[in-house]
């Protein structure tokens, strides 16, 4: 009786402290955004996806690079070296995404990096940083 309620409890203990984790992590989150906000053009959530998994992260634009941070992650790309920028439905490997979301793909120097948007978010995105293909100038991808 006493093994049962200690797995039972070490169980529960578990969950609350993951639960935790999850919660503190997204205010981590909001404080990373907050703090980029006055510098940016553009601050969101987004999810960065590497292989299988999917990181919260703060998504920023500023006049010359895009950041993404969380507590455990600060990257960042300066945006001339940014190949191409593009908007889908689906990520690089195939997998559909959740119904109204996108992946915000960019390409640089042969690696593809992708972050799943909400709906709103994509549409401010887009029209921030819009689309281009490899060859194509920021003005020129404004421009078509």
């Amino acid at each position: 009786m006493l093994s049962t309620v200690t797995v039972v409890g070490v169980v529960v203990l578990a969950v609350l402290i993951w639960m935790f984790v999850r919660a503190r992590s997204k205010d981590m989150i909001a404080e990373l955004m907050a703090r980029r906000a006055g510098s940016s053009k553009i601050v969101s959530r987004a999810d960065y996806v590497e292989g299988m998994q999917r990181m919260p992260v703060a998504l920023s634009l500023t006049a010359d690079s895009l950041f993404y941070e969380n507590p455990d992650l600060q990257a960042s790309f300066e945006l001339k070296n940014i190949e191409e920028i593009e908007y889908d439905d689906e990520l690089a490997t195939g997998r559909q995404l959740e119904s109204g979301t996108r992946a915000l793909r960019l390409r640089s120097h042969g690696a593809t990096f992708e972050f799943i948007l909400d709906p709103i978010d994509t549409q401010k995105w887009a029209a921030t940083l819009p689309a281009r293909r490899v060859g194509q100038n920021a003005a020129t991808a404004r421009a078509v």
